[in-house]
C-alpha cells in the first residue's frame, strides 16, 4: 500500500509541474478565463452561459490573491482528482500496481493535460463525469446505497457547473434500463437521491425561470455562430486525438465489457459510450465536450490489459503498454501547449495545420490555434486603457465600454487604476454601475467593428478621439482601437439604460 500511494503520489506532484512548465510566460490568461474571474464580484444563482460553480472557485481565487498562480492551480488540482477517481476506480476493479500505472500514464498524457491549463469549467466538468461513473461502479459492484447518494452530488455538482453533464445521463440511463440494474427504481434510496439532485440544482433552475431561460438563448447563439461549422467527420476525428496514445486501452475496456465475464456487471458502460457519442453527434456538440466520456473506460482497459499480460512472455510487454501513452505525447508537446512562440507557429504551421489546430470557430485557419491567439494583447489592451483613463478630466465619471468580454475582464483584471470594464456582450450587460453619472467615455472596438465610431459616437460628446490600438498582430484581438469621447452632451446613463433594454428584449 506505501508502495501505491507513493506511486500515485509522484503521478500527482508531475501532474501539477506539467501543467505550469507547459505555459510560456509570453502568453497571458485566455478570454474565458477573465469572464469567470470577474464574475466573483458579481455572486449570482446562475450567468448568460454558465451555472454559478465557476463563480464560487473565482471567489476563492480571489481570496487566494487573484494570481496567475491561483488562476492555473483549480484546473490542475481538477485534473489531478481525476487522475485519482481513475486510480480508484482501477482499485475497485482489482488492478494490479501495473494497471495502476498504465491508467495514470493514460489520463497524465492525454488531451486533459492541455485542458487543465485553461480556468474554465471543462476541467471540473470533466471530473463530475469520471465522479459519476465511479459512483455508478461501485453501485453496480456493491450495489451499496450510499454511492446512489454520491452519484446524485456528483451530478449536482457538474449540472451547477455545467450543463453538459445532462448528455451523460442521456447516454447512461437507458443503458441502465436495458441491464439488471434497473431494479434499482424500485428502491426508495434512488427516488431519495433524485429529490437530492432537484434540491441542490433548484435555486439554479429558478434562475433560469426567472431571467427568461438565458441558457436557451446562449445554446440558439452558440448553434447559428459556431456549431453550425462542426463536422461529424471532425468530431469522430478529433475522438482519437484526445487519448491518441491511450486507443488501445479504450478498446480494450470496450471489449471487455463486451466479452470479460469478470466485468459482466458493469456491461452497461459499454452501451452507454457510443449513445453517449451518438447524441453528441447527433446535436453536432464541440469534440471536447465529450471527453469526460473517457477517463473510466482507461480504469476498465488498464485492468483488463493487465490481466491479460500477467503471465510468460507476456509479461515483458507490460513497460511497452506504459511507454506507447508517454510516447505518442512527446510529438504533441510541441503542438498542442502554450509552449511555443507565435513565430514558431507561424514558421511551422503545417504541423499544426494537419491537425486541425488553427482551425478556429469561424471555419477557417488562422496564423495561431485560437487558445493560443486569445491568449495574446491584452496586458497591452489594459495598460493602455489605464494611461488613457488616468490622462481623463474627472476619470471616475469615465465609462470604459467594451465591445466582447474579452476585452472588458482583461482590462478589469489587469487594471492598476481599479476600471470595472462593461459590454453590452455575455454577463457584462447586467453589470453596468448607473448609480453614477458618466461625463466621459473610453470605448474599446474591435478592428471589424471600429470603422463607424466616430460617426455614431461624437455627436454625443464634445470632443472625440483615436487614442491607440493593440499591436500585436498574433493576438486575436489584434487592431482592437481605443477611442476616448469628453464632455458628454447627452445623459449618457439613459441612453446606456435604453441600449440595455433594447438588447434584453430583442434577445
Amino acid at each position: 500500500m506505501a508502495r501505491k500511494n507513493l506511486v500515485l503520489s509522484g503521478f500527482i506532484l508531475l501532474k501539477f509541474l506539467l501543467q505550469y512548465v507547459l505555459l510560456s510566460p509570453e502568453y497571458e490568461l485566455q478570454r474565458d478565463e477573465y469572464l469567470y474571474l470577474d464574475q466573483a464580484r458579481h455572486l449570482a444563482w446562475g450567468y448568460a452561459s454558465v451555472p454559478p460553480f465557476t463563480s464560487w472557485i473565482s471567489l476563492v481565487i480571489g481570496f487566494l490573491g487573484n494570481s496567475v498562480f491561483w488562476v492555473k492551480f483549480f484546473p490542475a488540482f481538477f485534473g489531478a482528482l481525476t487522475m485519482l477517481l481513475v486510480w480508484k476506480a482501477i482499485e475497485a476493479l482489482k488492478g494490479d500496481l501495473f494497471a495502476l500505472i498504465l491508467g495514470a500514464s493514460c489520463i497524465l498524457f492525454s488531451a486533459l493535460l492541455r485542458l487543465n491549463t485553461l480556468y474554465q469549467p471543462n476541467s471540473f466538468d470533466i471530473l463530475s463525469w469520471t465522479a459519476l461513473y465511479f459512483a455508478t461502479l461501485k453501485y453496480f459492484q456493491t450495489e451499496n446505497p450510499k454511492w446512489l447518494f454520491l452519484a446524485a452530488l456528483a451530478f449536482a455538482l457538474g449540472f451547477l457547473n455545467k450543463y453538459n453533464i445532462a448528455f451523460l445521463l442521456v447516454g447512461l440511463v437507458p443503458a441502465i434500463l436495458l441491464s439488471r440494474h434497473r431494479r434499482v427504481l424500485a428502491r426508495k434510496d434512488f427516488y431519495l437521491a433524485l429529490g437530492m439532485v432537484v434540491l441542490l440544482v433548484a435555486p439554479n433552475l429558478i434562475w433560469q425561470y426567472t431571467n427568461g431561460f438565458p441558457v436557451i438563448h446562449h445554446m440558439e447563439v452558440l448553434v447559428h455562430t459556431q456549431l453550425v461549422h462542426n463536422d461529424s467527420l471532425e468530431f469522430i476525428k478529433l475522438q482519437f486525438l484526445f487519448f491518441i496514445g491511450s486507443v488501445f486501452v479504450i478498446a480494450a475496456a470496450l471489449y471487455s465489457l463486451l466479452f470479460y465475464s469478470h466485468f459482466e456487471k458493469y456491461k452497461p458502460f459499454f452501451w452507454t459510450f457510443f449513445l453517449t457519442l451518438v447524441v453528441f453527434i447527433y446535436f453536432k456538440a464541440k469534440a471536447y465536450y465529450a471527453i469526460g466520456l473517457y477517463p473510466i473506460y482507461l480504469a476498465f482497459g488498464s485492468v483488463f490489459i493487465s490481466h491479460v499480460l500477467r503471465h510468460g512472455w507476456k509479461r515483458h510487454m507490460r513497460p511497452v503498454a506504459v511507454a506507447i501513452p508517454v510516447l505518442f505525447f512527446i510529438p504533441l508537446y510541441n503542438l498542442i501547449f502554450p509552449n511555443k512562440s507565435p513565430e514558431y507557429i507561424r514558421n511551422h504551421a503545417a504541423s499544426y495545420k494537419a491537425l486541425g489546430l488553427l482551425r478556429w470557430e469561424d471555419g477557417k485557419d488562422h496564423e495561431l490555434p485560437q487558445d493560443f491567439a486569445d491568449m495574446l494583447g491584452w496586458k497591452e489592451l489594459a495598460t493602455k486603457v489605464d494611461k488613457v483613463y488616468a490622462g481623463l478630466p474627472n476619470p471616475d465619471k469615465t465609462l470604459v465600454l467594451c465591445d466582447n468580454y474579452g476585452q472588458a475582464g482583461a482590462i478589469n483584471y489587469y487594471s492598476k487604476e481599479g476600471i470595472q470594464a462593461v459590454s453590452f456582450n455575455a454577463d457584462y450587460i447586467h453589470w453596468f454601475d448607473l448609480e453614477r453619472p458618466y461625463l466621459n467615455l473610453i470605448r474599446v472596438k474591435t478592428r471589424e467593428e471600429r470603422n463607424d465610431e466616430f460617426r455614431k459616437t461624437s455627436p454625443y460628446f464634445e470632443e472625440a478621439r483615436i487614442f491607440d490600438s493593440i499591436t500585436n498582430r498574433f493576438a486575436r484581438e489584434y487592431g482592437t482601437t481605443i477611442f476616448t469621447f469628453t464632455g458628454a452632451r447627452i445623459d449618457v446613463n439613459k441612453r446606456i439604460r435604453q441600449e440595455i433594454n433594447s438588447r434584453l428584449n430583442s434577445d
